[in-house]
Formats: structure tokens, C-alpha cells, sequence
């Protein structure tokens, strides 16, 4: 009987194995089609911005320029730390941690981005005879200077906590890029922490007193309420992506309740927690601002012209 049982169990385990392996194939190509997808998407967009004059002159279309750019960095450098760890490659400590630091200051420079457009928005609404003086090209490149070295204040102590306690030898060895490596002491899963708890508290208060203060504008002003009510979705808008960005934050929740399926978590939370989010982002903001929008459809319409042309 237990002749029998064993080769039955056997079969069993690998038929569950080859159906688990055939799952993360799967969603491994729908991670990758996803990334491809956003990329042309995100290509078109930006043709559009550096093409058009109009759109470099304007301060939230600069922003947003600025955003796609920022998810760009954030999802080639997270896909590359997620293929690593897929893939188990090892490669130089220095390389690894590098472009573990691109991807955390990546990551938090979006909800800072987020900030300064409903700022921007609340100043065109609430000040609009000022607007062009404090929202110039110039202050909107110094602002972007600051979030990222904000953003990259947390990843430099992270690194002089991470010279402290590594062994003399930790730089020179060749390990697998994943954050888990890279965490020596329990400080830094704290600054880590605090960083998050703090970026995503301000950036929410900054967005929700913005949208007050210019839905307050929108009941008392009747000649501009239009317009106002239009900036205050936008503004709603911008907390909608924040909500997304904070998405990416599931991992640890996620890693509790799929502990038994640890080869399918790296997959699940990459695609519909890092990388999901950071699609729709811009797709819906793209679709729902009147100059993109007119000018994908051109673009496309053309692409389909001259496709059918040839």
C-alpha cells in the first residue's frame, strides 16, 4: 500500500509543481507585456511634451513630465531588482545597492511630485494674477532639485547606517539585489518606516487642505467657479494617485499571508503593487487632460495612417 501511495504522491506533486511553475510563467508575461505597454504609453506622452512648445511652457504639464520620468526611473530600476531576484544572479554590492537607492528615491519622488502640482493648481486658483510669477520655469526646476535631494536624504543615512554596521568586507562581496540583503540592523527598517509614514502624511494633508481651500473658491467666486471645480478634480485626482502610490506599500501585509507561496509573491506583488499602479497613474491623468488627449489621438490616428499607407 505505501508502494503504491508514494508514486501517487509523487505524481501529484509534480503535476501541482508544473501548474505552479506554468502560473509564474504567465504572470512573469503579463508583467512584462504591462511594462512594455506603459513604456509606449508613456513614450507617446512624452513625444508630445518635448514637441509642443505649448506644453514646455506650462508649469503642471512640466510636472507631469517630470512624474513620467520619475516612474520610468522607478519601473526599469525595479524591474531589473525584481529579475535579479527571479533570476537568482548575484552581482557587486556597490551596483546592487546603487540601484536599490534609484529605486527608493524613485519611489518616494512621485507623492512629492504629486504635492507641488496640487500646489501649483491651488496658486492658479487662488491666486491666478500671481500665478505666473511665482510658478515660473525656473522656481519649477528648483522645486524639482528639492524633492529629489529629499528624497534622497533617507537613502544617504540609510547608507552611513548600512558603513557602520556592515562587516569591513560587506562592499567587496557579490550577493542577489534584493532589499532583504541590504538591511543589517533594525534601524534602518525604522527610518524606512518613518520616511514613509511622514512623505505620505504631508503629501495627504497638502493635497486635502489644497482641494479645501479651492472648492471654498469655487462656492464663493461665481465668474471663475468653472474652473475652480475643475482644479479641485484635478487636485482629487492627484490623492487618487497617491492612494495608488501607496499600494507598493502592501508588501509586508502581502508577505504574511502568502508565506506559503513565497516563488509566486516576488510576481503578484511586482505587477499588480509596483507596477499596476504606476500605469494607470499617468494613463488617467493623460486621458483626462484635454491637451493629451487631443494630441494622442492625432498621434495615433497618424501612426494608423501612415501604417496603412505602407
Amino acid at each position: 500500500m505505501t508502494n503504491i501511495t508514494n508514486p501517487q504522491q509523487n505524481i501529484i506533486q509534480m503535476v501541482n509543481k508544473s501548474n505552479h511553475e506554468i502560473f509564474r510563467e504567465v504572470l512573469l508575461a503579463i508583467t512584462i507585456c504591462s511594462f512594455v505597454v506603459f513604456l509606449y504609453i508613456m513614450g507617446v506622452m512624452l513625444a508630445i511634451y518635448f514637441t509642443s512648445s505649448t506644453a514646455r511652457e506650462q508649469v503642471r504639464y512640466v510636472l507631469f513630465a517630470h512624474m513620467l520620468i520619475t516612474d520610468l526611473i522607478y519601473l526599469l530600476s525595479g524591474l531589473f531588482l525584481f529579475l535579479a531576484s527571479f533570476f537568482p544572479v548575484t552581482f557587486p554590492v556597490p551596483f546592487c545597492y546603487i540601484i536599490i537607492i534609484v529605486s527608493s528615491t524613485s519611489m518616494k519622488i512621485t507623492p512629492y511630485n504629486l504635492a507641488v502640482m496640487s500646489l501649483e493648481r491651488y496658486i492658479a486658483i487662488c491666486f491666478p494674477l500671481r500665478h505666473n510669477e511665482f510658478c515660473t520655469f525656473h522656481r519649477t526646476m528648483i522645486a524639482i532639485g528639492v524633492i529629489w535631494a529629499i528624497g534622497l536624504i533617507p537613502n544617504v543615512v540609510d547608507f552611513i547606517v548600512l558603513c557602520i554596521y556592515a562587516d569591513r568586507g560587506f562592499f567587496s562581496l557579490y550577493l542577489i539585489c534584493n532589499r532583504t540583503y541590504y538591511r543589517i540592523h533594525a534601524s534602518q527598517n525604522m527610518i524606512r518606516d518613518i520616511v514613509y509614514i511622514s512623505t505620505f502624511s504631508l503629501v495627504g494633508l497638502i493635497i486635502v487642505s489644497t482641494y479645501i481651500r479651492i472648492m471654498m473658491v469655487a462656492l464663493k467666486v461665481g465668474s471663475g467657479k468653472d474652473s475652480a471645480v475643475k482644479a479641485g478634480k484635478t487636485v482629487m485626482l492627484h490623492a487618487f494617485q497617491l492612494m495608488l502610490c501607496m499600494t507598493a506599500f502592501s508588501y509586508t501585509l502581502l508577505d504574511l499571508l502568502l508565506k506559503e507561496y513565497v516563488s509566486l509573491f516576488p510576481i503578484i506583488n511586482f505587477c499588480f503593487f509596483m507596477c499596476l499602479p504606476r500605469f494607470i497613474s499617468p494613463f488617467i491623468y493623460g486621458i483626462k487632460d484635454e491637451f493629451f488627449r487631443k494630441n494622442m489621438k492625432r498621434f495615433l490616428l497618424c501612426r494608423a495612417k501612415k501604417r496603412d499607407a505602407t
